[in-house]
């Protein structure tokens, strides 16, 4: 059978997608957005980083188009969000794919770098959609964010991967 349409790793990924669909509701509900717009704890760039390390490379990308295919029908305006989530999502996934495979990079780097390249991404999308370079002054803030958030979600991922290190997915 083939590996990847295992029954037991199709359960794991409807579970990690069911984890990244809570985790997003849970920070849409935390009124960060309401301090500074945009920001968010990037809870779910967690559960991506387990897949780009644990799982393989086209299941993190299932997993991050599904999960902003499904986060914005569930929590609205899906058209502007999904244009964003993709945006930030593909930019953040590929540049954690590819700095995860660079020998001796510590997790937590690929994922400060993941959450920095989030907020590059969705501000890139509203520059476009907007037709304007105004917002370049409002990445600093976003980058500070997106820095510290990134670390957060590497270290309780890092942590997470050392307890599973021993199973196969």
């Amino acid at each position: 059978m083939n590996k990847r349409f295992n029954p037991k790793r199709v359960a794991l990924c409807g579970l990690l997608l069911s984890m990244m669909l809570v985790l997003g509701w849970v920070e849409h509900m935390i009124p960060l957005n309401a301090a500074i717009p945009g920001i968010k704890l990037g809870l779910s760039n967690g559960v991506l980083i387990f897949a780009v390390y644990m799982l393989d490379i086209p299941t993190a990308y299932v997993l991050m188009a599904l999960k902003v295919v499904l986060s914005c029908a569930f929590l609205g305006n899906p058209a502007s969000m999904m244009i964003y989530g993709f945006a930030g999502g593909l930019l953040s996934l590929t540049g954690m794919v590819a700095l995860s495979r660079v020998k001796g990079m510590h997790v937590v780097t690929v994922s400060l770098v993941g959450g920095a390249l989030h907020n590059v991404g969705q501000v890139a999308a509203a520059m476009v959609m907007l037709n304007t370079g105004n917002l370049m002054y409002y990445m600093a803030i976003l980058m500070i964010a997106g820095i510290a958030c990134g670390v957060l979600t590497g270290v309780c991922a890092n942590l997470v991967m050392k307890h599973l290190k021993h199973m196969r997915f």
